[in-house]
């Protein structure tokens, strides 16, 4: 289950509006980085496009303001990057429990490129920093990331079906370790890409430091009690 499917009472009109809007802009992202169309077909899809942001920009929220569908205590982030249904950016990459720790599925195409037809080293990082966030959260734990490594055993080819898999090595308190792999579904214990990541709640004075102007979609004073933007598992 995805976070957004869970928390507080939400527009659900709005929330399928979104996931529809984000659907059809991964579709384009992906076909943005692999047409072949000609110069001319180019510049009149921009302008297009240019008229549909201006139609959209007819109303926005400052960064300080929560998007009326998210709720960061129901770990509903519905414009995360990793795994936001309304985000261009996500695959997006939905976790459920397993095994103790958590896993998600995704085949990324070719927006996601570094090396040709492979994985782009920055995104390995992105989606393990989510993963093994929300297995700190599956745990009972939650935190902000103050270390992460990677260990790039082989590229991670796109346009194949991949497993994320994350758990929790370490409960110290303010403090969690875990632990998650990327790997092809079809052999998912040899990991393409190992990860390692510190998880650290902060103190509460930091939290009101950095998150205490937060407010929710009214404009009220609605800083979260777990600020994270790690996605809830089912």
């Amino acid at each position: 289950m995805s976070a957004e499917g869970s928390g507080p009472p939400h527009d659900t009109n709005l929330l399928a509006a979104v996931a529809e809007l984000g659907d059809a802009l991964r579709r384009l992202v992906e076909t943005t980085v692999t047409t072949t169309v000609g110069a001319g077909e180019l510049r009149s899809a921009a302008t297009t496009i240019r008229e549909v942001e201006q139609r959209l920009a007819a109303a926005v929220r400052p960064p300080h303001q929560l998007p009326a569908l998210d709720d960061p205590v129901a770990f509903r982030r519905v414009f995360n990057p990793v795994g936001g249904v309304g985000s261009p950016l996500a695959p997006p990459l939905v976790m459920r429990h397993e095994n103790g720790g958590v896993v998600a599925e995704a085949t990324l195409g070719l927006a996601y490129e570094g090396p040709p037809s492979y994985l782009h080293g920055g995104m390995s990082a992105l989606f393990m920093d989510q993963v093994l966030g929300s297995a700190a959260i599956a745990a009972g734990l939650w935190g902000m990331t103050v270390r992460l490594e990677l260990d790039y055993r082989r590229p991670v080819p796109l346009r194949t079906p991949l497993v994320f898999r994350g758990r929790v090595l370490e409960d110290a308190g303010r403090k969690a370790v875990v632990g998650g792999t990327i790997a092809l579904a079809a052999v998912p214990d040899q990991p393409l890409v190992e990860a390692r990541g510190v998880f650290v709640a902060p103190r509460p004075d930091r939290q009101e430091a950095y998150f205490g102007a937060i407010t929710d979609a009214s404009g009220r004073h609605a800083p979260p009690r777990r600020p994270t933007d790690a996605t809830e598992v089912g």
